[in-house]
């Protein structure tokens, strides 16, 4: 059975996710924004928590762990690569290493860009990557620590991933990447209908996150930084396509 993926809300825009194998009781917590929230969910659950996993030591990521281990202790999982400015790890992974919960495989993958260190968490049995702010809805993190060509990489690796994947990412920031996005591919007819269905979703107060990897390959111009019709659009008709994506997270910067 895959695992029952449920979405947080948290603090004024940020998402944790709870990821519970039915069949052994298991539990992971992918980050911890604040612990109000994630406790009060657990309990309408009637869930425990078996793990934690962190993908990158930003507050808004870690900050309510504390309080939740005080009420459900966990196996706190995170990057080795972060490890000295994250909360006390008990694994420490690396790009490539693999761990299980519920008998489910769960692969580690680098994803540095918006820090150094920051990790996704991909479970192929489940369909599902946690990818906080790698990977976002119609967009991608900042580029608070890692270079462009770093950030082009991990998105490549993630794009690699089956269509079918959900993508859990960190932020409700997906109506104004949107807006950004009709910015640099104008003509994506696939686009516009998104930015629609993300202004009636928003308007109705629900959550845009996750989304599936089909969906922000078709229109997320980060992932499209090799699509002709972007290329010519910037003026760049047949560059790199990590300049391509310098270029577009740059204009995303100042926008």
């Amino acid at each position: 059975m895959p695992l029952e993926i449920v979405t947080i809300p948290c603090l004024s825009d940020n998402y944790a996710f709870l990821a519970h194998d039915a069949v052994s009781g298991n539990t992971a917590l992918i980050d911890a924004p604040e612990s109000g929230p994630i406790l009060s969910e657990l309990e309408r659950l009637g869930w425990g928590l078996s793990h934690v996993l962190l993908t990158h030591h930003h507050f808004d990521h870690v900050d309510g762990l504390p309080a939740i281990l005080e009420q459900h202790p966990a196996t706190v999982i995170g990057a080795a690569a972060d490890a000295h400015r994250l909360p006390p790890l008990d694994q420490q992974v690396n790009d490539g290493d693999s761990f299980e919960i519920g008998g489910e495989p769960v692969l580690v993958l680098d994803v540095s860009g918006h820090t150094l260190g920051h990790i996704a968490f991909h479970m192929p049995q489940s369909a599902v990557v946690f990818t906080a702010d790698s990977l976002m809805a119609m967009g991608c993190g900042r580029l608070f620590e890692g270079t462009a060509p770093q950030m082009w990489e991990s998105l490549c690796k993630l794009s690699a991933l089956p269509d079918d994947t959900l993508v859990c990412s960190g932020h409700e920031y997906t109506q104004s990447n949107a807006k950004f996005a009709l910015t640099v591919d104008p003509g994506n007819s696939a686009l516009q209908k998104r930015v629609a269905e993300i202004d009636s979703t928003r308007a109705a107060q629900q959550p845009t996150v996750p989304s599936t990897l089909a969906l922000e390959k078709a229109t997320n111009p980060f992932l499209r930084a090799a699509d002709p019709a972007i290329q010519a659009h910037l003026g760049m008709a047949g560059a790199e396509p990590a300049k391509i994506f310098a270029e577009i997270r740059a204009r995303k910067d100042r926008f």
